[in-house]
């Protein structure tokens, strides 16, 4: 049931047959002095899998450094906007190639049909990004899926009445199930490509399994676009969790499979920690290979023999096997750059 229609976003298309995309947001004010330190974020989000990355865009002074990063960025760039309407316009002409908008709380109807014309004129799309604690006082009476399905319907209607197609709706809630019947509704009445996601989903652990199941389900049905599994945490953690759920349901093949072990009284090998350590920089290799990491004797080798590369400890030694072969003997401080090395030199 993938979207009919399409929406392009830059160089990407999203909807109809086109893969999945993964997004995630930086979670920092911008600021001139911080333009390299987030271009250098986004191209290891982007090695990570990361599509597309929206940014709060809550001040006329926002301009400049948001549109140095639209410049360099190697991904998509959207501006996320609240209330004021001059916002929208100011990110699209300094570059955003989407522009995330509640119409509802726009205002008046001319302040979102002058966003939609900047839109059309600088050849960016327009997320209509509903949320189920925000909707028109005039669907109170309806459930929060059906109330965020008939808004976005209506906006949608006007969007097509000013000649604009180029749009992505988004219907999310704190609540799973809301969100999976909402998208499930808006599937079922129109083909626009959908973003879907749990909003504030919780901590790591909690909006892993909170956004895994809404949106494993949702995905293994052909419904959704784009996605983001949003946490309170990390925003690599979020990137790495949308790439792994797409692994994990077939929809995205390429990349490195890290398989690690929960750690255990026979841990001589702190897989943990150096899984952490060296996680994005695995996740960042345009390979698709697996590689084990894995904490003692018993199930570090058996582990060796099936990944493509492997490392655990033994005592003083780590060791580094390919493909079941041991390569390699360093220690903890060497370990990392190691491994790279060894999985870089193929």
């Amino acid at each position: 049931m993938f979207s009919a229609k399409s929406a392009r976003v830059r160089d990407r298309m999203i909807g109809a047959d086109a893969p999945v995309l993964v997004q995630t947001m930086y979670d920092k004010p911008l600021s001139a002095e911080s333009v390299d330190e987030v271009v250098g974020e986004i191209n290891r989000l982007s090695l990570m899998g990361c599509d597309i990355i929206r940014f709060a865009f809550v001040s006329g002074d926002d301009s400049g450094p948001f549109s140095e990063i639209c410049r360099r960025s190697p991904i998509p760039v959207v501006a996320d906007i609240h209330f004021d309407w001059r916002m929208a316009i100011l990110a699209l002409q300094a570059g955003a190639d989407k522009v995330r908008i509640n119409p509802g709380n726009i205002g008046q109807e001319w302040k979102t049909k002058e966003v939609v014309k900047a839109a059309a004129d600088n050849g960016a799309a327009i997320r209509i990004g509903l949320n189920s604690g925000s909707l028109p006082e005039k669907f109170s009476s309806l459930p929060h899926p059906a109330a965020m399905v008939e808004s976005a319907l209506e906006y949608i209607d006007k969007f097509e009445s000013w000649g604009f197609h180029n749009t992505v709706v988004s219907l999310k809630s704190s609540s799973v199930d809301e969100t999976v019947e909402a998208a499930r509704l808006f599937a079922e009445r129109c083909s626009y490509p959908q973003h879907i996601g749990v909003t504030e989903a919780g901590s790591p652990v909690i909006s892993a399994v909170r956004s895994t199941w809404a949106l494993g389900n949702l995905l293994r049905d052909g419904i959704g676009d784009t996605l983001r599994v949003s946490m309170t945490g990390d925003i690599e953690d979020e990137v790495t969790a949308a790439v792994e759920l797409l692994r994990t349901l077939g929809l995205r093949k390429k990349g490195v499979r890290i398989i690690s072990c929960p750690r255990c009284g026979r841990a001589q090998f702190d897989s943990i920690a150096f899984e952490k350590r060296i996680r994005a920089r695995l996740l960042s290799l345009d390979k698709d290979l697996s590689v084990a990491i894995m904490g003692c004797h018993v199930n570090g080798p058996g582990e060796a023999r099936s990944a493509d590369y492997a490392i655990t400890g033994y005592g003083r030694d780590v060791c580094i096997y390919r493909h079941g072969s041991l390569v390699r003997k360093t220690d903890w401080e060497r370990a990392e750059d190691d491994l790279m090395e060894v999985i870089q030199g193929e």
